[in-house]
């Protein structure tokens, strides 16, 4: 490390990045943020990682924050951060903790009333952390550098404890001034306990609810690994010994392979036939879920009893409210006050579908959208992380079936096409030993395609399945229009260009079943670099959850305006 006297701003930030976990930080540089990159360049434990724009910047650090628990990502003023807001509020709106850090001007020039590059031309510089505020838990501007310590600090604090970003701004001059060393890191990263009288309050209270119930169930969502609870969630389950079932965006939260997982549940489009046991209980015991218009089929999947709502820091149920529980505590101590209740597990037994029978494609035979999905599933082990993109690989996905220990991301809240490519970057840096499998659309592709490059300059071995299906189909199904067909491009060959001389990628095409299976042979033996695999199926070729989901929507966003005093 750098000794006392040259101990900078920079180099406590560095240290507090390193001392939370991260070892990898995303940045695109500018000249506001040069020397703050140089002194996280410095520091032995954090390795940088270039990234083609700050769009995919923040969405590798998404990705990261995903894998690892939480990310960095650097950029410039303006033209740097307001790209970046993008990933940021993704993260916000999946409830990731990802550190925006941004360079900002001289703290001499506000001052001096200069006209700045890089801004809107005025002499107010502060509109950029005003906007920040919207999108983060904590946002913090140094202005003196013996302010920075405690800024530093209460930002990457109210990220880790809230699990949203946060966001730093640092002068480009007071990045290398001279600053004190950091404390202890446990006064950072401690955690919040739950209030011990709440606690067993809630939980009491809770038993009591549950004992006046004959059909209790349990729904998962998605905030339930940003909990940390998925350990306490699997006692509470044994405990009940009641049906679970999960939200779309909760895939893989709780085993499928386990005795008491019912399947998806998602309106009409459900899997398992998990909705039946749903709208049939009497009792919902919601554990981190999130009711929008597209996890309950817009707005036509709400469950119509009252619910016991389970949050990441308090708890709800007709009657009751419980603040400072934390969503893992509570689990585990209801679990032990909880008495069994298998009816749920009972009914479903009488009404469980049969396993459905795969048809396998011949080798010569037209690829197609199910034939595509049946190779996948064959790609699918413990040791997998499947990412799918908005679109039809959402419905797709959902309907594969999960080894355990296989991991499935979904970026269902914020919903941004493009996602998939940086987020999954980032996810594989953040997971060295998992292999990570891309589902995406050739629209959503070409919204962040240069972050493949990145997979070829760090030679991660990630698979890309592109479905080249010419347009947005997606929107098809919502609401059809000329704005959804897309300019093809040759995907393979593209791939292949990002290899400059001394890349590893490998580009592929799959027009049959046989061509499919012969690619994806050749992508598990990359591991120089990503292999993309174009998979040609038919423009019409789609879900049927897809078309019933996107009739739902195009329907609620259709709704007329309400007349005021007409209900």
């Amino acid at each position: 490390m750098v000794s006392s006297e040259k101990f900078t701003v920079g180099d406590y930030l560095a240290e507090r990045l390193a001392q939370i976990g991260i070892r990898h930080h995303f940045v695109v540089p500018g000249d506001y943020n040069l020397i703050l990159l140089d002194k996280l360049q410095s520091h032995p434990q954090l390795t940088e990682i270039g990234c083609a724009n700050e769009l995919n910047c923040s969405m590798a650090a998404e990705g990261y924050a995903r894998s690892n628990g939480v990310s960095a990502c650097v950029v410039t003023f303006s033209v740097g951060a307001i790209s970046a807001f993008n990933g940021t509020g993704s993260a916000y709106a999946e409830n990731l903790p990802l550190i925006l850090i941004s360079g900002s001007p001289n703290t001499n020039d506000a001052g001096q009333f200069h006209l700045l590059h890089h801004t809107l031309g005025t002499n107010d510089y502060n509109y950029q952390i005003e906007m920040a505020k919207k999108i983060t838990v904590c946002a913090v501007a140094v202005g003196r550098p013996e302010d920075a310590p405690r800024l530093i600090d209460r930002a990457i604090r109210a990220a880790l404890l809230a699990r949203k970003p946060a966001y730093i701004e640092i002068p480009t001059n007071l990045a290398g001034a001279h600053c004190v060393r950091p404390g202890p890191i446990c006064a950072v990263t401690e955690p919040v306990s739950s209030d011990k009288a709440a606690l067993a309050a809630a939980a009491d209270c809770a038993a009591e609810y549950l004992s006046g119930k004959q059909k209790p169930v349990i729904l998962v969502g998605p905030k339930l690994r940003r909990a940390g609870a998925e350990k306490e969630l699997l006692q509470l389950a044994k405990a009940m010994g009641c049906a679970v079932a999960v939200q779309p965006a909760a895939k893989g939260m709780f085993p499928e392979d386990h005795p008491q997982f019912i399947g998806i549940f998602w309106g009409q489009v459900s899997t398992l036939a998990s909705d039946a046991i749903i709208n049939w209980a009497d009792a919902i015991i919601c554990v981190g879920t999130m009711f929008t218009d597209y996890s309950t089929v817009a707005w036509t999947a709400v469950p119509h009893i009252p619910l016991m709502v389970a949050e990441m820091d308090h708890v709800t149920f007709p009657g009751s409210h419980f603040s400072r529980v934390r969503l893992s505590e509570f689990l585990a101590h209801l679990a032990s006050v909880v008495e069994p209740n298998d009816a749920t597990m009972v009914e479903y037994a009488r009404l469980k579908p049969d396993p459905s029978v795969v048809h396998t494609a011949e080798p010569d035979d037209q690829l197609t959208r199910k034939e595509l999905m049946r190779q996948v599933q064959g790609l699918l082990d413990e040791d997998t992380t499947l990412m799918v993109e908005t679109g039809d690989s959402w419905f797709n996905g959902i309907r594969l079936r999960l080894p355990r220990g296989a991991q499935f991301e979904i970026e269902m809240q914020w919903g941004h096409i493009g996602w998939s490519i940086p987020a999954a970057f980032g996810y594989a840096l953040g997971a060295p030993g998992r292999k990570v499998v891309v589902m995406v659309g050739d629209g959503s592709f070409q919204v962040t395609a240069q972050e493949v490059a990145q997979m070829v300059r760090y030679r991660v071995p990630i698979t890309i399945l592109l479905v080249n299906n010419r347009g947005y189909t997606i929107e098809v199904e919502i609401h059809d229009g000329t704005y959804n067909r897309i300019k093809n491009w040759d995907y393979a060959a593209l791939v292949r260009a990002f290899n400059g001389g001394d890349g590893k990628a490998e580009g592929l095409t799959a027009d049959t079943a046989g061509q499919l299976a012969q690619a994806i042979k050749l992508a598990s033996e990359n591991r120089e670099g990503p292999t993309l695999v174009e998979c040609a199926i038919h423009q019409d070729d789609c879900s049927k959850e897809l078309i019933t989901w996107g009739h739902y929507v195009a329907k609620a966003n259709a709704r007329p305006p309400v007349q005021p005093g007409v209900l």
